[in-house]
């Protein structure tokens, strides 16, 4: 059987101060948005990205709300040149993000850098243009 995703969510401590990250700092089109729940629509045939309120996220999954430490999972965005890696690694830190690995040259031959939302999401961002 194959399965489609479609969207990913994340969990976060404060809908709007999330909602406003991938909204205004990163240029994401909001979708859908009620108290608890934002969605977001990517556009070219990306999955969507929602936010749910952490506490509600949990008690949907009936799981512990404490969590900590790396979460085993990061987020990739491929733009097409290292201007516009360097760009959105910016746009995320003036948005309330977090430089996690400033984006560098890498041996295999592309370009990268991590940031973090306010969350503390990891966001690798990827070019493998020179």
């Amino acid at each position: 059987m194959l399965l489609d995703v479609s969207a990913i969510m994340l969990g976060v401590k404060d809908v709007e101060r999330a909602k406003k990250f991938y909204a205004e700092g990163l240029g994401f089109k909001i979708d859908k948005d009620t108290r608890n729940f934002v969605s977001f629509s990517l556009g070219g045939g990306s999955l969507q990205l929602a936010l749910y309120e952490w506490d509600a996220a949990a008690q949907d999954a009936g799981v512990p709300a404490e969590g900590s430490g790396f979460r085993g999972a990061s987020f990739h965005l491929n733009p097409d040149s290292r201007e516009l890696v360097d760009e959105t690694i910016r746009n995320a830190v003036a948005a309330g993000g977090s430089v996690v690995k400033d984006a560098a040259a890498a041996q295999w031959g592309g370009y990268y850098g991590y940031f973090s939302d306010p969350d503390g999401y990891l966001w690798k961002v990827t070019t493998y243009a020179s």
